[in-house]
């Protein structure tokens, strides 16, 4: 009786958050009904079938459609998703997984202006009342997906969540550290000690030199290893390498704080502190390194959580062994990276040319759906009992005042899941939604991740510059959006190129600096900032009208 009250009473509160609130999932389309053939582009990592999901099973019999699958690996996404729309040949959808790849905010509103993505307007004012109720509810989220033109071409993946918000974390060995009689490093110079320790003192005990210091991945789920690194002399934003001062944009990348950072993480470099595939390997590669068999290799990891590289795959529970290191001091900062509530702007939903008008239709009420806390707890988790459960009597929820909704049911190699789409379905999760997760008191318990992440996260708010320039929230002119696009990708590609051959000798910080440096200037550097600040002071204008 106490869980059937606890269910309708949180029904009732999201009945109250979404006006336009169904206690009822759609009705599932009888068998007679001719399908609508849907072509959908999506990533998918290798634990995860999307055409076999039973909520993929779950769409097409609701909502009277067939999906025709295009799935990609992770790795490279960003390149197979432009390749595809290049070839003219592209998908119906796209259903991205933000934290892996989807389109920017200056890609939608060129392929917008193109004809390529459909405006949605229409569409959400007709069929979709939970997102426009979402919409008229949060004025943020509104303006998240609205064009300067007043159309909304993509949505993009809305989740208020605290510990994504920052993501560049840095997970050390606690069990290394101990046996080492080590202190959890405050400094620069501090963390180099602790990983020349990690390196030449067999803290394995396996009597072999097998240890790794410090690794990381390719992906932008925090697993960048130099932003954690360089925050310790300027402000590395992981994103454009952009910076506010006094209100003027401007990029870190030719700071001389910067190049000081730079030969910092060389100096890890050249003395095998730092592993070389930390630069090229993918998740999957990483993870490997954490869940090696037999005795434990690796010392510190960059993740926005540690089972990104410690996933329990031996059933060993190494990630739990992971502790968090806080901010770490340097000789002209102590930052850390942060993106406002977690939110990567862009689009991770479009519905392109391509697609019927019936296809259009069944998409926007499939996504309408994800919008209910009933139909994102489905679209992420699955089915009751495979990858969720109702609370049981005592549990609590992430914020102990909320009315717990559901808890998790892991996954593991025994017992794989494939209910859920995962982040393909991470539409729409605002705070209320997340705080009614159970977790346990315990955040070293199999259920109590989110609030070990929570608690670990606590060591980083508050230390991102004061200033921030705000690119979740940047939309830059009709007539810019195709210069700035070019120049954004041209110049990142660069600056990364250029700061991993500083990094591991390729090129000479003390030779090849100035170079690298007017290199930037005959870019375009200057014409892309002048863009930002236009688009900064457009959105400051549009805050205070």
């Amino acid at each position: 009786m106490l869980m059937k009250l606890r269910l309708i009473i949180w029904m009732l509160m999201s009945c109250m958050l979404l006006s336009a609130c169904s206690s009822e999932a759609p009705k599932q389309q009888t068998p007679q009904q001719e399908s609508t053939s849907i072509t959908v582009f999506a990533q998918q990592d290798s634990g995860q079938n999307l055409q076999t999901s039973a909520f993929s099973a779950y769409l097409e019999n609701t909502y009277g459609v067939h999906f025709n699958w295009e799935t990609i690996p992770y790795e490279g996404a960003k390149e197979k998703r432009q390749i595809s729309l290049a070839s003219g040949s592209y998908a119906d959808t796209y259903i991205l997984t933000a934290y892996i790849d989807q389109f920017s905010k200056a890609e939608v509103l060129r392929y917008g202006k193109q004809g390529i993505f459909l405006p949605l307007n229409d569409l959400i004012d007709k069929y979709a009342p939970h997102i426009k109720a979402a919409f008229k509810q949060n004025a943020e989220l509104r303006e998240l997906n609205t064009a300067p033109d007043g159309n909304i071409y993509g949505l993009v993946s809305y989740s208020e969540c605290f510990h994504c918000s920052y993501p560049n974390k840095m997970w050390l060995n606690k069990v290394w550290l101990d046996k080492l009689h080590l202190k959890m490093p405050k400094t620069m110079d501090e963390f180099k000690k602790v990983l020349e320790a990690f390196k030449t003192e067999d803290p394995n005990g396996n009597g072999i030199a097998d240890e790794i210091p410090l690794s990381g991945s390719t992906e932008s789920f925090g697993v960048h290893l130099i932003p954690f690194l360089m925050n310790g002399f300027i402000y590395d934003d992981d994103r454009n390498y952009l910076a506010l001062s006094g209100g003027k944009v401007d990029t870190v990348a030719n700071k001389q704080a910067w190049k000081e950072g730079l030969a910092y993480i060389k100096s890890l470099y050249e003395e095998g502190l730092i592993d070389p595939g930390a630069f090229t390997q993918n998740s999957e590669a990483y993870k490997r390194l954490g869940d090696n068999e037999g005795d434990v290799i690796l010392g510190a990891g960059a993740a926005m959580h540690p089972d990104i590289f410690a996933s329990d795959a031996t059933g060993s529970n190494r990630s739990r062994n992971y502790a968090p290191v806080p901010p770490l001091k340097g000789p002209h900062a102590s930052y850390t990276v942060h993106d406002e509530g977690g939110i990567n702007p862009g689009a991770k939903f479009v519905i392109t040319n391509k697609a019927t008008r019936e296809a259009q239709i069944a998409l926007i009420r499939m996504v309408d759906y994800m919008y209910t806390p009933e139909g994102q707890l489905h679209g992420e988790s699955g089915d009751e009992g495979v990858g969720w459960r109702k609370p049981l009597p005592g549990e609590l929820a992430l914020n102990k005042a909320a009315v717990p909704m559901k808890a998790g049911i892991p996954s593991t190699p025994s017992k794989p899941n494939n209910s859920g789409w995962v982040g393909t379905a991470h539409f729409y999760m605002p705070k209320s939604y997340r705080d009614t997760w159970v977790q346990d008191t315990d955040m070293y318990a199999p259920n109590g991740y989110e609030r070990r992440l929570q608690a670990a996260t606590e060591l980083y708010a508050g230390k991102e510059p004061k200033e921030l320039f705000p690119a979740w929230a940047i939309w830059v002119s009709e007539a810019d959006a195709q210069r700035a696009s070019v120049l954004e990708t041209n110049l990142k590609n660069y600056i990364d190129q250029n700061t991993l051959e500083f990094i591991t000798g390729s090129q000479s910080l003390d030779t090849d600096w100035n170079s690298y440096v007017s290199g930037l200037s005959e870019m375009g550097l200057s014409d892309y900032l002048s863009i930002m600040q236009q688009g900064y002071d457009d959105y400051l204008n549009n805050r205070t009208k």
